[in-house]
């Protein structure tokens, strides 16, 4: 898979990376976030498209503030490529507002290190592109 992003960073200035399956969902690659998030309004509207675990993850989330989150596991596809992985649910209304009103973009969460490293993602700012190895 190459996926690329010099489009989203050059309007922008940030990585995002959009499902290529229904619903359509916008995720900021981050390489310092020790997490996956996926943002609590997407979780309320989307239920039944992830599997909630019982266990209960300690996260700062994207506002600094610490945070006890469920945890969930679906899958994603990404340029036709099936990737499975285990994100905490976060509310972070006022950070999501406020990425959309700086760039117009409306995300509905962050991959992190661990969906980099288990789907073997390769961020490669030289050439502005995401390849999986």
């Amino acid at each position: 898979m190459e996926y690329p992003i010099h489009h989203t960073i050059s309007k922008v200035g940030l990585p995002l990376i959009v499902t290529s399956d229904s619903p359509k969902l916008c995720f900021l690659v981050d390489t310092g976030a020790t997490h996956n998030i996926l943002f609590s309004f997407v979780y309320e509207h989307l239920k039944d498209s992830f599997t909630a675990y019982r266990e209960k993850n300690l996260v700062m989330g994207i506002d600094g503030e610490k945070k006890e989150t469920m945890q969930i596991e679906t899958q994603l596809s990404f340029s036709g490529q099936n990737s499975s992985a285990l994100f905490s649910v976060i509310a972070s209304d006022k950070a999501v507002a406020q990425i959309q009103s700086e760039t117009g973009i409306q995300i509905h969460g962050i991959l992190g290190i661990p969906f980099l490293i288990d789907n073997k993602w390769i961020l490669d700012f030289s050439n502005l592109k995401i390849k999986s190895a």
